[in-house]
């Protein structure tokens, strides 16, 4: 089979395109035949060395997709050889073929095709969980959503004004405020250079918003705190991009509250995964949530997609797809 790998460090350029044994199936695992992968930040994360770090080389790339069951090992329950399934986090998952644990499995219903249902995974889960869980949107709440455009963007849009709230998107570029505006948002704002509080307060007539999701990295973590009104919550996430050095908690303003939203503490156990995804599936059929796929690239174009992503040229969600 064809597989993803690196065995080093560093940039796009480590990725390899190889001929690689299919894995074996190891008692609680399936082995699925991948018909599409999902692209994600922490991908070019893991490729930096910022994860994965005990494991040997070569490293399989990739951790979320769709497919059909080909085989099950000792213990699974539930699946069998040719369902469609979909997962997120199973290390491997750009190539050909994967072995994925049972309990991050979850079944595509027939009105979801292969494609949304890769996409929807990683990023609707984490869009699910920031709005739902972290933050609860209630109706009339004002939110700030930077990288408006992208796959977390979109979909956390969406699901903001699904539950009445009011959005303020970021994006970096003139070209992608159409994508965010088609996804909802009420307002957006171009800007690259983290330039942006003065804007929000504007919009909100000085008071600020009540909440921040900012996965856009330390040079916009000050401007975000300066858009949140009094005891508003500031959401930060995505570990690619680092964060800010050296918090002093008794400098943070307005009894604001600041947290790390981690999407897996939405999906703790597997009935809760299944759940949740059951729920994302059932708003993209009733057409509250339209997935945005922004590019779409052969298996063996995988470091295109790298550099497309890491350079924040791409809006929505970027899929491989196996040969």
């Amino acid at each position: 089979m064809k597989a993803v790998v690196y065995n080093r460090l560093g940039g796009p350029e480590v990725l390899e395109y190889i001929e690689r044994p299919a894995p074996a199936v190891a008692p609680g695992q399936v082995l699925v035949r991948v018909s599409v992968a999902g692209v994600n930040f922490m991908d070019v994360g893991v490729r930096q060395g910022l994860a994965w770090n005990d494991l040997p080389f070569p490293r399989g790339m990739g951790v979320e997709g769709a497919g059909r069951v080909v085989e099950v090992g000792e213990g699974v329950s539930g699946f069998a050889p040719g369902d469609r399934v979909a997962w997120v986090y199973a290390p491997g998952s750009y190539a050909e073929m994967a072995v994925v644990p049972a309990d991050a499995l979850v079944p595509i219903p027939d009105s979801t095709d292969d494609r949304t249902a890769a996409a929807i995974m990683m990023q609707g889960l984490t869009a699910s969980h920031f709005a739902t869980d972290f933050y609860p949107v209630q109706p009339g709440d004002v939110a700030l959503v930077h990288a408006a455009a992208g796959g977390v963007g979109l979909l956390l849009t969406q699901i903001i004004k699904h539950r009445g709230g009011r959005v303020i998107g970021r994006v970096s570029s003139a070209g992608k405020v159409a994508a965010a505006k088609e996804a909802g948002a009420d307002e957006v704002i171009v800007d690259a250079d983290g330039d942006f509080a003065q804007e929000v307060l504007r919009l909100t007539g000085g008071e600020g918003v009540h909440v921040v999701y900012d996965g856009s990295g330390p040079a916009t973590f000050q401007g975000s705190l300066d858009s949140l009104r009094r005891c508003g919550t500031f959401c930060w996430y995505g570990p690619v991009l680092g964060g800010p050095e050296h918090l002093n908690i008794m400098s943070l303003p307005k009894s604001i509250k600041l947290g790390y939203g981690v999407y897996r503490d939405h999906i703790a156990t597997p009935a809760l995964l299944r759940e949740r995804a059951a729920q994302l599936f059932d708003w993209v059929k009733d057409g509250v949530l339209k997935v945005r796929i922004g590019a779409e690239y052969p298996l063996a174009d995988a470091a295109q997609a790298h550099i497309a992503m890491a350079g924040r040229a791409s809006i929505g969600k970027l899929l491989l797809i196996p040969a």
